[in-house]
């Protein structure tokens, strides 16, 4: 019986697949499915799973779409009570499925869990214990860059998952699908589309477990990063705000989130020369641009600014009851 649905978003990652794929066939628990998403690639991905992985189910997009077409994609083509994401440009331990659906298990008031995401090149320094909002609309990972001296290694509840490397319950996506069935938001086509799912699932009032066990080696921005994510960054910080701040807490945000956009667009203007800067600025004016489309959009409840307030900055970790 398949209990778990494990969905890759690729992309031109032939040379990174076989790492990923070989962890999961390496995997303690069994009852998982893969399911490879490739987004319309010009290597050989395609092939390579064909040949050397039958396994995995394959489905190719029709166009190249981003990593949001690729993930809903997965999504409606697969029916487990648990969907996992994983980046190709990963590698799980061993034990890595065991222990982050095993905690969604142990703790059924949670919908979902995250994995402690270690540096490829340097397993001993941490790249997420768990994502963050800040006050200022700019998104964070939780222990970045630090030595992993066990300091995050308790179960806790955290703001939101890297959606890298994480464990949601189907019926928590499905709630929070849009009306065409998509769960991430297809507007903002990569980066940052799992810090609006978190943003989301916090307003409904739907909690997220850190699960230190759950190891997974990254290799960072393998398959994008560089100018590709400066533009997307610079615009999709400024729509996932907009979007999903309830008015009191947009009011009382507004200030530290205008001072963090200016900082940003000085920093690139500074550093002009350079593609990823003027693709941060273009990147800003776009966002704004798409202000107002976007205003039009924002729905809430009249608990979305109770449920959310609390798990803005970084004082929010929680060990479960």
């Amino acid at each position: 019986m398949t209990t778990i649905d494990v969905i890759i978003p690729n992309y031109n990652g032939a040379q990174l697949l076989p790492a990923c794929l070989a962890a999961l066939r390496a995997q303690t628990r069994r009852d998982f499915r893969i399911t490879v998403v490739d987004d319309a690639s010009t290597d050989d991905s395609a092939a390579l799973i064909r040949t050397h992985y039958p396994e995995v189910q394959l489905v190719v997009a029709p166009h190249n779409g981003g990593f949001v077409q690729a993930v809903n994609l997965g999504i409606r083509a697969t029916a487990a009570p648990f969907v996992v994401l994983l980046n190709n440009d990963t590698e799980p331990a061993p034990t890595w499925l065991e222990q982050l659906v095993g905690a969604l298990e142990q703790y059924p008031s949670y919908a979902v869990a995250a994995s402690k995401l270690c540096l490829f090149d340097q397993r001993d320094h941490l790249h997420s214990a768990g994502d963050g909002y800040a006050w200022d609309g700019v998104p964070f990972s939780r222990g970045v860059w630090q030595q992993d001296r066990g300091q995050f290694d308790v179960v806790s509840e955290i703001f939101g998952a890297c959606a890298g490397a994480a464990a949601y319950r189907r019926e928590t996506l499905q709630a929070l699908a849009d009306q065409t069935g998509a769960v991430f938001d297809p507007q903002l086509v990569m980066y940052c589309e799992d810090v609006d799912l978190n943003l989301r699932a916090r307003r409904a009032g739907w909690r997220t477990l850190f699960v230190p066990q759950a190891i997974v080696y990254h290799k960072l921005s393998a398959t994008g990063g560089g100018v590709l994510a400066s533009y997307y960054c610079g615009r999709n910080f400024i729509l996932v705000w907009a979007k999903n701040m309830p008015m009191p807490l947009l009011w009382r945000s507004l200030p530290r989130f205008m001072a963090a956009q200016l900082k940003i667009a000085w920093a690139a203007i500074r550093h002009i020369r350079g593609a990823a800067a003027r693709a941060r600025l273009r990147g800003q004016w776009a966002g704004v641009r798409r202000l107002p489309a976007v205003w039009r959009q924002r729905q809430f409840s009249p608990t979305d600014h109770q449920n959310l307030a609390p798990w803005l900055g970084d004082d929010w970790t929680r060990r479960p009851a």
